[in-house]
């Protein structure tokens, strides 16, 4: 992240979500404040249909990996919930709405982000007039640069109480020791902690066509001057989250991610390849 700038990946993102609630078939992630979170500029090119990328079929697969990733972290919310937990953080949330559409009247939920992009979120909800309910928080930290944890302490956050941590496009843009630091803390929260995080697999395992896709979204994301810089191998990823103290992994490759959430009544399956990996680690 640059200081002084919010995220431009994070509007990209908010829009391939707004775009899933009309474009895709069956709607995976429905959410009902896609486009109100979204500037009038960024709305009516997702609705126009005037996305450049819109056409492309790597494009439209990672629409759809962004979809799944959304619901695959409500999914484990919704049975973190059930099993008692009552504290949501959302990881660099960038327009992020499930604080503002929170089904659970007694989950406190923490939104962690860079502190120009959450200003700018903040601005974004004003303008939408979108309430910010009492059970949410806000803590803006540099993840490479702060401890997380201390701003979720200062916004009420619970340290002797599980809690889920949703980390949804952000891992990839970390550097290893800021991610580590981040997981240790999670690992050492109480039984019935969790985090739900994507990653990419490294370039060198991915097949022809995904190293197109990957080459073509790695050149975007670093001419926004975001670019990615970790990767993890399926098996030593699953060894090091063991070694820091999950005892319970769910890894989901982009086919238990299509035999999950896409197969049914498509004869046409809009997620390619195989690099992107969507992970669930349990205290």
């Amino acid at each position: 992240m640059i200081e002084g700038r919010r995220s431009a990946t994070a509007e990209r993102v908010a829009m391939r979500r707004a775009a899933h609630q009309l474009y895709d078939e069956p709607i995976i992630f429905a959410d009902p404040l896609a486009f109100r979170i979204l500037s009038d500029e960024a709305a009516e090119q997702v609705r126009a249909g005037l996305e450049p990328e819109n056409q492309v079929p790597w494009a439209r697969g990672l629409r759809a990996f962004v979809a799944a990733r959304s619901r695959f972290a409500e999914d484990e919310l919704a049975k973190a919930y059930a099993a008692g937990v009552r504290q949501y953080v959302v990881l660099g949330a960038g327009l992020d709405t499930f604080a503002y559409r929170n089904p659970f009247v007694d989950l406190a939920v923490f939104e962690v982000d860079f502190p120009d992009t959450q200003a700018w979120k903040r601005a974004r909800l004003e303008h939408a007039g979108i309430q910010i309910p009492e059970s949410m928080r806000f803590a803006a930290v540099d993840f490479e640069q702060h401890s997380f944890s201390d701003g979720l302490r200062e916004g009420g956050f619970r340290s002797d109480e599980p809690a889920l941590f949703a980390w949804l496009g952000v891992v990839p843009y970390l550097t290893r020791p800021a991610a580590f630091a981040t997981l240790t803390f999670i690992a050492g929260l109480p039984q019935g902690s969790g985090v739900v995080f994507d990653y990419s697999i490294p370039r060198e395992m991915m097949g022809e066509r995904e190293r197109d896709a990957f080459d073509n979204l790695a050149a975007r994301v670093a001419r926004a001057g975001e670019p990615f810089r970790l990767f993890f191998a399926p098996n030593q990823l699953a060894m090091d989250l063991r070694d820091l103290g999950f005892s319970t992994l769910e890894d989901l490759d982009v086919e238990a991610i299509r035999a999950r959430w896409f197969n049914a009544g498509q004869p046409e399956q809009r997620l390619h390849g195989r690099s992107g990996h969507l992970i669930c680690a349990w205290v």
